[in-house]
C-alpha cells in the first residue's frame, strides 16, 4: 500500500491555509481542510464509539466474471447473458438461460450485467446497519506509478458519496464500493478504516483493470469476422479495461450478428481477463435442436374438444423440406421469414406461426415450433367462355393440390365447345420426394377434338374434309373433277362423259371442315439449375426434359377418318387444291418426340415485372416409329427485356410529397421470338401468328402458317389509379416467306397474309388471380379494331 504524504497543516493564516490545501489534489483536500480547520481550535469534531478500526474490516468487492481465477488467467464460470429474466446467481451456481428473443434491444434483459448491481452481502462487518460514523479522511491507494492515476483517482473518489466531515452507514459505504466498481475500471476493490485524531480514516486499495492488448474468442467455428472484431475494440488497445466499454462493445458484436439475421446470437463473457491484458469472450450464436410440427383448427388451437392433438393432412417431410433452416443450423431471422414465404407459396397453408422453445438443459439451444392451419386444397369449378380454338364453349373442371398430403397437384378439366372437346387429367408434383435438387415432375393424359387453327380463317371458308380423292397415275391434266362415287364414277356433267380413272383426277367431296382428334400423353422433369442448393432464391436457370407420344387422328364431323383435304371451292378444281393433312398420307399419325427446355429468368417480380430479363429456348425432337409417323423437330426462342421508366405520372405514388417513397411501377418492355420446323413435319404443327399472345390486331393464326417465324413487341405499363393500369404497345411480326413450305400450303389456300402488325392500348385489373387485361387493337391500318380478353401480360 503506498502511503499518501499529507499537506501542511500548519498554516493558521487563512490565505495560506486555502492556498496550501488548493496544491493537493482532490482526494486529499478535504480530510486535510477538516484537519487544519480543527487545530484552529474553532471548531471541535465528535469522534462515535466503536471506530472502524475496531470492526477488523477490510471490505473486499469482486464482480462475478472478475474473480482471482480471472485475473490470474484462469477460466471463470461466467453467468449467461441470454437469459431473459433470470436473477443473481448463487456463487459458483450454473444458470439454464433462455435464447429465445423475439426482439432485439441495447438494454436487453437477458444480458448478464458484467458490473454488480450492489455489493454482496456481509462486506461491512460487526458495525450496526443504521450506525452512523464520522469519517475524517478518505484515501485512494493501490494507483502508484499507473499511467492514469489522476483520472482513475478522481473517479474512484467521486464515484463515493462519502466525504471527510460527514457521516455514513454501513449501507451507505456498501451503496460506494458497489459504486466505485461499477465505474468500469477495477477488478478490486478493498476499505481498509483505522482511527485518527480527528475521526475514521478509510483508505480504499483499488487495483485497476489490465491494459488491454488483446482480444480474442473461445471458439473457433463462428461467424463473426475476425476483422470485426478487431474493429470494435480498435480504440480500446492500449487503455485501462473498462467494463462499462466493454458491455458496450459486447452490445456491438450482437448487433452485427442481428444485421445478419441471426438475433439469437450471444457474445458472452469476458470468461476471463489475463495480467497480461488478454480479454477472452465467448459467441453462444444460438442453434435450433429440432424442429416440431403441430397442425390447428381455424380457431389456432392445436388439440381438439378431447385433448387430442389435431392431425393435420399433409405429411411432415412436406413442410420441413421447404425450411432451409434445419436441426443444428444457427437460427437465423432472414432465412426463417424466406423460408415461411416458400411454405406460404404452396398455397397450402392458411396461416403459419412460429414460436421459439428454448431448452433448460442446453443453452442456446431452441425448438422451433411452426403452428400451421391448412387452406382448402380442393376446388370446383365451371362456366363459359369463348376462344378462337374451340367457338363458345362450357367448361368444368376439378382439382386438389395436396393429394394424399403430399403437395401432389391433380386437375380434371373437361370442356365442350361450338368446334371441339377437351379432356385433360393432370399430374404435378413440385419437388419429388428426396430429390436434392428440387426437380419436380409433370405429366398429363389427354384427349382432343378440334378444328386446327391452320385450315380456318376469319372469312369462314375453311380447309374442308375430302370423302374421297383420286390421283390419275397418268393424269393428263391438273384438273380434278367432282363425282359423287369415285370408285364408280358415274356420267360427269363437267365432263359430258364417264370419267375414266386411268386419266382423270377425281374427287368425292364431304364439305365438312378438317377436324383433328389428339390422343397422348407427355411427361416432363423441370429442374432449377440452383447450384445443388433446393431454397435458393437466386436461381437464374432452369432446364426440362421430358417425353411426348400422341396419336392424332384427322377427321370429319361424324368422326370418320380421312386423309385429304382440300381448300375452298373453286369454279375449277386443281390439284393444288388438295392436299394430304396426315404424314404419308395416313389418317393416322403417331407422334413420338423427346422435349428439352432451358428458361433464364432475372425479373424482379413473377407477376409484374417492371426491370430484368426472361429467356427461353425449347426444342422438340419427333422420331418416327413406323408408317404414318414423322421425323421432324420443332424450336423456338423467347426474349423479354424489361427496362423501369417513369414517363407518365398519373398515378399519385408517382408524384411523391416529400418524405414520401416513389411507388410507381412503370416499365418499357421488349419482346423478340422466333421458331422453326425441320423435316416432314404435318400441317397441322405448322406455326401461325395472331391473337393475345401474338400480334394483338389479328385473331388467333390469322398470319400464316409457315415452317419459320420472326415477331416482336414493345409495350409500355404505367399505372393509373389502385389496381387499375394500362398499357400501349405494338407489335409485328412474319412466318419469313416459309407459307409455301407448308405441305398443301393451307395458308395460301385461305389467303392468309404472311406478315402483319398492329399496335393499341389496353387496361389491366391487377387481381389475387394474377392481372386481367382487356385490349384494343387495329392490324394493318384496317379499319376495324379487335378486342381481347386475357388472364395475365402478354409476355
Amino acid at each position: 500500500m503506498t502511503r499518501v504524504t499529507p499537506c501542511p497543516s500548519s498554516m493558521f493564516n487563512p490565505m495560506v491555509l486555502w492556498s496550501s490545501v488548493m496544491s493537493c489534489s482532490l482526494p486529499r483536500r478535504a480530510p486535510i481542510l477538516l484537519a487544519t480547520l480543527s487545530a484552529t481550535g474553532l471548531f471541535g469534531m465528535a469522534l462515535p464509539t466503536p471506530s472502524f478500526a475496531q470492526a477488523r474490516w477490510p471490505a473486499q468487492l469482486r464482480p462475478p466474471a472478475l474473480g482471482d481465477a480471472a485475473v490470474s488467467g484462469q477460466p471463470v464460470q461466467v453467468p449467461d447473458n441470454l437469459n431473459l429474466a433470470q436473477s443473481v446467481p448463487e456463487e459458483g451456481e450454473a444458470t439454464d438461460p433462455s435464447v429465445a428473443t423475439q426482439e432485439e434491444s441495447r438494454n436487453d434483459p437477458g444480458r448478464e450485467q458484467i458490473l454488480p448491481q450492489e455489493a454482496p452481502s456481509g462486506a461491512v462487518q460487526d458495525i450496526a446497519p443504521e450506525q452512523q460514523v464520522l469519517i475524517a479522511e478518505v484515501v485512494i491507494v493501490g494507483l502508484e506509478d499507473h499511467p492514469e492515476r489522476d483520472r482513475l483517482e478522481t473517479v474512484a473518489y467521486d464515484a463515493m458519496e462519502v466525504r471527510p466531515g460527514g457521516s455514513t452507514t454501513r449501507s451507505q459505504l456498501e451503496r460506494d464500493l458497489t459504486a466505485i466498481y461499477a465505474t468500469g475500471w477495477f477488478s478490486d476493490v478493498r476499505v481498509s478504516p483505522t482511527d485518527s485524531p480527528l475521526g475514521v480514516r478509510l483508505e480504499v486499495t483499488v487495483t485497476p483493470n489490465p491494459v488491454l492488448s488483446a482480444v480474442e474468442l473461445e471458439e473457433q467455428n463462428v461467424l463473426l469476422p475476425e476483422e470485426v472484431l478487431q474493429n470494435t475494440f480498435a480504440e480500446d488497445q492500449g487503455q485501462t479495461i473498462n467494463l462499462v466499454a466493454l458491455q458496450d462493445r459486447l452490445t456491438r458484436l450482437e448487433e452485427w450478428y442481428a444485421e445478419q439475421g441471426y438475433s439469437l446470437a450471444r457474445v458472452l463473457g469476458p470468461t476471463r481477463i489475463t495480467p497480461e491484458g488478454v480479454i477472452v469472450l465467448t459467441v453462444r450464436e444460438g442453434r435450433v435442436a429440432d424442429i416440431e410440427i403441430a397442425f390447428t383448427d381455424d380457431s389456432g388451437e392445436t388439440t381438439d374438444e378431447d385433448g387430442e392433438p389435431i392431425r393435420g393432412g399433409t405429411k411432415n417431410w412436406v413442410i420441413t423440406r421447404e425450411l432451409s433452416t434445419t436441426s443444428g443450423d444457427r437460427f437465423n431471422r432472414r432465412t426463417l421469414q424466406q423460408d415461411l414465404e416458400r411454405l406460404y407459396g404452396t398455397g397450402l397453408f392458411s396461416d403459419i406461426n412460429v414460436s421459439l422453445r428454448p431448452i433448460p438443459s442446453d443453452p442456446g439451444l431452441v425448438d422451433l415450433v411452426l403452428k400451421v392451419q391448412e387452406a382448402k386444397t380442393g376446388s370446383l369449378s365451371g362456366g363459359l367462355g369463348y376462344s378462337d380454338v374451340q367457338g363458345i364453349f362450357g367448361q368444368i373442371s376439378f382439382s386438389e393440390d395436396n393429394l394424399l398430403g403430399r403437395a401432389w397437384r391433380t386437375t380434371s378439366q373437361i370442356t365442350y365447345g361450338q368446334y371441339g372437346v377437351l379432356l385433360d387429367l393432370a399430374f404435378h408434383d413440385p419437388w419429388i420426394k428426396g430429390d436434392p435438387y428440387r426437380t419436380a415432375f409433370r405429366m398429363n393424359v389427354f384427349l382432343s377434338r378440334e378444328i386446327p387453327l391452320q385450315f380456318r380463317s376469319d372469312e369462314g371458308d375453311d380447309i374442308a374434309v375430302v370423302e374421297h380423292y383420286h390421283r390419275a397415275p397418268a393424269s393428263t391434266t391438273n384438273r380434278v373433277f367432282l363425282t359423287n362415287d369415285v370408285n364408280n364414277p358415274e356420267v360427269s356433267t363437267e365432263l359430258g362423259r364417264r370419267p375414266d380413272r386411268e386419266i382423270h383426277n377425281l374427287y368425292q367431296t364431304d364439305d365438312d371442315s378438317v377436324r383433328l382428334q389428339r390422343n397422348g400423353a407427355n411427361f416432363q422433369f423441370v429442374r432449377p439449375l440452383n447450384g445443388g442448393n433446393p431454397h435458393a432464391d437466386d436461381t437464374r436457370w432452369t432446364a426440362s426434359a421430358g417425353l411426348a407420344l400422341q396419336e392424332v387422328t384427322i377427321q370429319n364431323a361424324d368422326g370418320d377418318a380421312k386423309a385429304y383435304a382440300k381448300g375452298p371451292a373453286k369454279d375449277q378444281e386443281t390439284t393444288d387444291n388438295f392436299f394430304c393433312v396426315g404424314h404419308d398420307c395416313e389418317s393416322k399419325n403417331i407422334l413420338a418426340g423427346l422435349r428439352l427446355g432451358i428458361l433464364y429468368n432475372t425479373l424482379n417480380d413473377k407477376v409484374n415485372p417492371t426491370s430484368g430479363n426472361f429467356a427461353s429456348f425449347s426444342t422438340e425432337q419427333y422420331i418416327s416409329i413406323g408408317k404414318g409417323s414423322p421425323t421432324f423437330n420443332r424450336s423456338q426462342v423467347s426474349f423479354a427485356h424489361f427496362i423501369p421508366v417513369n414517363l407518365l405520372k398519373i398515378y399519385r405514388g408517382c408524384r411523391p410529397g416529400d418524405g414520401e417513397e416513389e411507388d410507381c411501377p412503370q416499365t418499357l418492355a421488349f419482346q423478340v421470338t422466333g421458331g422453326a420446323l425441320l423435316g416432314n413435319a404435318p400441317p397441322y404443327e405448322s406455326f401461325c401468328l395472331g391473337g393475345s399472345t401474338s400480334i394483338r390486331g389479328f385473331s388467333e393464326c390469322a398470319i400464316g402458317p409457315g415452317t419459320t417465324f420472326g415477331e416482336a413487341s414493345i409495350e409500355y405499363r404505367f399505372p393509373i389509379f389502385g389496381i387499375v393500369s394500362g398499357a400501349l404497345f405494338t407489335d409485328a411480326g412474319s412466318v419469313l416467306g416459309s407459307q409455301s413450305n407448308v405441305t398443301g400450303n393451307p395458308g395460301a389456300l385461305l389467303d392468309k397474309p404472311d406478315s402483319g402488325f398492329s399496335y393499341g392500348a389496353g387496361a389491366v385489373l391487377n387481381t389475387p388471380l394474377g392481372p386481367l387485361r382487356l385490349e384494343a387493337a387495329k392490324g394493318n391500318h384496317k379499319d376495324d379494331w379487335g378486342f381481347n380478353f386475357g388472364v395475365g401480360w402478354k409476355f
